[in-house]
């Protein structure tokens, strides 16, 4: 008896799965495309999250980093440490203390809280402006990769290093979270280990191996 449309539909799917997921793993790590550049890389050990802020008097997007050694607020154009609290109250580090999944902000957002995505939860935006897509995936569980896309997202039927690119794969660390920032002009990526900045703006690049 030949098959019927619904059994030809799921087949389908699942080999449309199988080519995406094969075409993930073959694909290898390259640089984010333009307008994107990298402009951090800061080991934190013991991350736990990070979240967003604007500077209250440029706009411009601010990174909070949330470890077991500390809150650390970097400015997401320059890549640089601005603030730091080593000795924060332990329950804005606590998941059962805060169900807000957020902290007190440092430096020029003091006094206000940010929210924070990561091992307790939470979530960063996966899109922005420009058809930009952000997305992980894990063909190879439990390694994470992050995959930044322009050609709306699995299952990346387009030619590699044109309509999506393999920007990062969490072979060594936990992923912790990855995403935009709500203006859309940075992009981070998390681990248990560092925390890794991109963005479209204006600014000097710059690698730091300061623990937050």
């Amino acid at each position: 008896m030949a098959a019927g449309p619904i059994c030809r539909d799921a087949g389908d799917r699942r080999a449309a799965r199988r080519g995406s997921r094969e075409r993930i793993l073959a694909a290898p790590v390259v640089p984010t495309p333009e307008p994107w550049r990298r402009i951090a890389y800061a080991p934190v050990g013991g991350l736990l999250g990070i979240g967003f802020a604007s500077h209250p008097g440029s706009g411009q997007d601010l990174v909070m980093v949330v470890s077991h050694d500390g809150h650390g607020l970097f400015d997401a154009v320059t890549g640089e440490k601005i603030a730091r609290d080593r000795d924060p109250d332990p329950e804005d580090s606590s998941r059962d203390a805060d169900p807000a999944l957020s902290c007190p902000g440092l430096g020029p957002v003091a006094g206000s809280r940010v929210r924070i995505a990561g091992l307790f939860g939470g979530g960063l935006h996966t899109t922005a402006e420009g058809g930009w897509k952000l997305e992980v995936v894990a063909p190879d569980w439990p390694n994470d990769r992050v995959v930044l896309s322009r050609d709306g997202g699995l299952p990346h039927s387009g030619p590699y290093g044109e309509g999506w690119w393999h920007i990062f794969h969490s072979n060594y660390s936990e992923l912790r979270a990855a995403g935009f920032s709500p203006s859309g002009q940075t992009l981070a990526i998390a681990t248990s280990s560092d925390l890794s900045l991109w963005t479209r703006g204006t600014g000097h690049s710059q690698s730091t191996g300061a623990e937050a």
